[in-house]
């Protein structure tokens, strides 16, 4: 079972999602504080308000749910732009030419085929003069 676990672990695959995890995290922290620190006191000038977290209705807070879409628009804008700007950089890869090459039996049977076609052909124009 251990050296189940070890090959797991140690497929690519695992080892990209975790790096995608922690360079996910971190990137995250830098979108909220751009969000938090820099956007948001902005649109607060815009709008009147600082945050709409402070917005409530008695006891329902509906400000913390408008500001978590907000923050999510903003940090799912944010991460297009950065994985649109990350793909100018990746190398564009020509895509290989495929050849198909058959099965020699099917290339057999088609001369056969077109063989016979051929003689078909011959005895109609033949049969006809």
């Amino acid at each position: 079972m251990w050296n189940e676990f070890k090959q797991f672990a140690m497929k690519g695959n695992v080892i990209d999602l975790a790096v995608g995890v922690i360079i996910g995290g971190a990137f995250g922290k830098i979108v909220a504080s751009l969000v938090g620190d820099i956007i948001m006191p902005l649109f607060g000038l815009l709008m009147g308000v600082k945050t709409f977290s402070k917005l409530a209705y008695g006891s329902i807070k509906y400000g913390l749910f408008i500001q978590t879409v907000v923050d999510f628009f903003i940090i799912a804008f944010s991460i297009f732009l950065f994985i649109k700007f990350l793909n100018r950089f990746k190398k564009k890869e020509e895509p290989a030419e495929v050849v198909v090459k058959a099965d020699p039996s099917v290339e057999l049977l088609a001369e056969i085929r077109d063989l016979l076609k051929e003689d078909r052909d011959f005895f109609r124009k033949n049969e006809t003069s």
